[in-house]
């Protein structure tokens, strides 16, 4: 800046020193600067002869020099020991480290951290401490690590997430010890379990939320919410409900369904979540033309073709193709054709939505199966994993055979996970396939409550164990007592006997009746060794022997109420044996049928003693259940037909407990129907029922668990051999009984009650109006 002044030249002379001053001091600024810059760069730099280490005890000191990375007389820079400063931090080994230069001496000065004395949780209840313990990473012992301790809180905040606690909060804390030890506790604060209140579905049309809900695993928030633990949230089951959801309409013909998202959604009061499910439902396809086609030149494709069920106008389903794909392997196993596969080539027609088949017959890769290796089986023995594949070693390979094989072992319910997978073996046509497998508890023991009509409050006291001693043997004991009732029972069933795919089973069983709706008491014991195998498909035959032993007694005189003849002179006959064979043959389709929403099952069975004893008898019943799903599976049909008829070949009379007496319909009590002699049940030697059944929404909120029904009942008990002193009701006439029903999965276990009225009934008659039936497990 340049002031003038009324004197120019002495402003020019006063400018020109001031210059010159300027100049001056930015020339000693410089000498200085280049002086002083030396010694700054010289002082960076260190040499030390020594290293001195303090404060370490546990740790070696050569062990800190080597972390350090510094060597005796070597020439290091400041950054250097910046950088050795931070490997021995990085270690996870100190809580705090210091370098301190101090002339040709390193000091390094640590505080190492305490080693774990114990580990605590603290208001945990619903994770217990040795599943918390199983979880994290710090374990006592061991060097405590701040950062191993950041992330056993996040292990175990996700282990409450997945039990529904989206609330949980965890908060580590250490408590310091002597001898540089420390407690670590885990302080758990568990809140409240967040709900599902809501699932809907964006996009279903074939079907209603309502259907969709009762396919998903989710559920909502029930009515007794404390009680219920399935509609807590965990996220990887929204994983599994894509799954489900996917299969249920593949295996209804939709073949373009897909989940296009899933959206859960916290509720403002973080009380629980809105789950929703996009989905795209597609066109449903049917079959059109089934055809078989063989590049085989010794097998005949007409023959495979027989074999399939599957027809056109059927709708589509993956399950039929496989199953019919099984068949055909089978078929071929039978007829010597080694590897065997069979190709499905499906041609879409969008014009009349059908899915042509055509099953391509060709010879598959010559693999066989090296050996089957098994892992993780502590307690199951590996026969009993082993026999459920049909495929031994030496066996050609067939992949199909192995995934049904997995899904075998998965049914067995003995394992928590199992995986099985196939590898390459020892040559590139050997295959080895390994089992890995996690076991889980198999038995149970259970304390209940039963309430009936007939036997009113009863308690159930039961043992049971499916995977007894790791042999695949079930094993099941069961007391049930109410008032006028006793029923003692023990089952040995093993489900592979000599190997084969036979179940042996035995059981004996001992009844105690003290009245029960009658005058007279009975005792009913059995013991019966039993046969069970495939026939078909969908068809098992039972072979068995019966020894039992039945007594009725205790029937009152005439002063004291017993009007019966009949029924004294049963009782008067004290305890008789009987020693019978019998089968018994069912074909149940209600699963594994074509249509997944109808199926039939059909009971048949007789048994014929004399084979000793005191009794000679041919006893036969027979059972035909149908049932479907109609309006879009809303509402389930179902029709049952029963009959039964017992014959005495040996002139004796059948006495009330070898006829039948129990509740055969609706709407009467137990051994309130049929003959009857002066107001007093005798029970018949036929019975014949028709029931017809009618299951439905009633409009009521999903969480609530209760639903409908509708049901219509006609039959009878009747026929006696002996009808000494006036019998009424003897022949055949038929009641008619209608009514509705109340069904409610309660907290308590599933709950029945009936309301019915009886349209046509006989004198002596009991009619029940109103049933109940509720069983619950402790």
């Amino acid at each position: 800046m340049f002031i003038k002044s009324g004197n120019g030249a002495s402003s020019r002379v006063r400018q020109d020193t001031f210059t010159a001053a300027l100049r001056g001091l930015f020339a000693v600024f410089l000498l200085l600067v280049a002086t002083a810059a030396p010694e700054r760069a010289e002082a960076q730099n260190y040499r030390f002869n020594s290293v001195s280490i303090e404060g370490n005890q546990r740790i070696e000191g050569a062990t800190i020099l080597t972390y350090a990375g510094i060597a005796r007389g070597e020439t290091v820079s400041a950054g250097e020991l910046n950088d050795a400063y931070q490997r021995i931090l990085g270690t996870g080994l100190f809580e705090d480290v210091e370098i301190e230069p101090r002339g040709g001496t390193l000091v390094i000065r640590v505080v190492e951290f305490p080693t774990i004395n114990r580990i605590a949780f603290e208001g945990n209840t619903r994770l217990k401490d040795e599943d918390l313990e199983g979880f994290i990473e710090s374990q006592p012992r061991q060097v405590f690590s701040p950062t191993r301790a950041e992330r056993d809180v996040a292990i175990i905040n996700e282990a409450y997430e997945q039990n529904g606690r989206v609330s949980a909060r965890v908060t580590p804390k250490v408590i310091r010890r002597s001898d540089n030890r420390v407690d670590l506790i885990f302080e758990i604060f568990e809140g409240r379990a967040i709900e599902v209140q809501r699932i809907g579905f964006v996009g279903n049309r074939a079907f209603s939320d309502r259907r969709l809900r009762r396919v998903v695993d989710s559920k909502q928030a029930g009515l007794f919410r404390a009680l219920i633990a399935s509609d807590t949230f965990v996220e990887d089951r929204l994983e599994f409900d894509k799954q489900v959801l996917q299969d249920f309409y593949l295996s209804r013909g939709y073949v373009d369904f897909r989940v296009t998202g899933t959206n859960a959604e916290l509720a403002r009061e973080r009380d629980g979540y809105f789950v929703t499910f996009n989905v795209q439902e597609g066109q449903q396809f049917r079959f059109g033309e089934i055809t078989t086609v063989s590049e085989i030149s010794e097998v005949d494709a007409d023959a495979y073709q027989r074999v399939l069920k599957i027809r056109p106008g059927v709708v589509y389903s993956p399950t039929l193709v496989e199953n019919s794909i099984a068949r055909m392997e089978r078929l071929g196993i039978k007829q010597g054709v080694d590897f065997l596969r069979v190709e499905p080539r499906i041609t879409r027609n969008d014009r009349d939505l059908t899915l042509d088949v055509e099953f391509l017959l060709t010879r598959g890769p010559r693999v066989f199966v090296e050996r089957i290796d098994i892992e993780g089986n502590t307690t199951t023995l590996d026969r009993v994993i082993r026999r459920q594949f049909d495929v031994v070693e030496g066996d050609p390979f067939n992949p199909r055979q192995v995934r049904e094989a997995a899904e075998r072992i998965r049914a067995l319910r003995y394992f928590e996970t199992a995986d099985v997978n196939a590898r390459e073996g020892s040559r590139p046509d050997q295959v080895v396939v390994d089992v890995d497998v996690e076991e889980t508890t198999t038995g149970s023991l259970t304390f209940g409550g039963s309430y009936s009509s007939d036997a009113g409050f009863g308690l159930t006291l039961g043992f049971s164990e499916r995977n007894f001693l790791g042999r695949g043997q079930r094993v099941t004991a069961n007391i049930a007592a109410s008032a006028e009732t006793a029923n003692y029972n023990l089952v040995f069933a093993e489900p592979a006997f000599l190997g084969r795919d036979v179940e042996f089973s035995l059981q004996t069983s001992l009844i105690e009746t003290d009245g029960n709706n009658s005058f007279y008491d009975t005792v009913i014991g059995g013991f019966r060794p039993q046969l069970t195998f495939p026939v078909a498909e969908n068809s098992r035959l039972s072979l068995y022997y019966s020894l039992t032993y039945s007594e009725m007694d205790d029937y009152p005189s005439v002063a004291n109420g017993g009007n019966s003849v009949l029924l004294r002179a049963e009782s008067n006959q004290g305890g008789l044996y009987g020693s019978a064979i019998g089968y018994r043959f069912t074909y149940d389709t209600r699963r594994t049928g074509l249509n997944p929403n109808a199926g039939v099952l059909v009971d048949v069975g007789a048994e014929y003693g004399g084979l000793g004893g005191d009794l000679e008898y041919l006893k036969t019943t027979a059972r035909l259940i149908g049932q479907t799903r109609v309006l879009n599976e809303e509402v389930t049909l179902r029709a049952t037909l029963e009959g039964g008829t017992i014959d005495f070949l040996d002139d004796r009379n059948t006495r009330a407990v070898d006829r039948f007496t129990s509740q055969v319909m609706r709407g009467f009590a137990s051994n309130g129907m049929g003959p009857v002699q002066n107001g007093e049940h005798l029970g018949g030697n036929f019975f014949a029922v028709a029931k017809f059944d009618a299951e439905f929404p009633l409009g009521l909120p999903e969480e609530y668990g209760v639903s409908g029904g509708a049901f219509y009942d006609v039959g009878a008990i009747w026929n006696l051999d002996n009808t000494f002193g006036g019998v009424q009701s003897s022949s055949f006439r038929a009641r008619h009984v209608i009514g509705l029903s109340l069904f409610w999965e309660s907290p308590f276990g599933p709950l029945r009650m009936n309301f019915s009225e009886a349209l046509q009934k006989e004198p002596g008659d009991i009619e029940r109006q109103f049933d109940i039936t509720v069983r619950t497990d402790f």
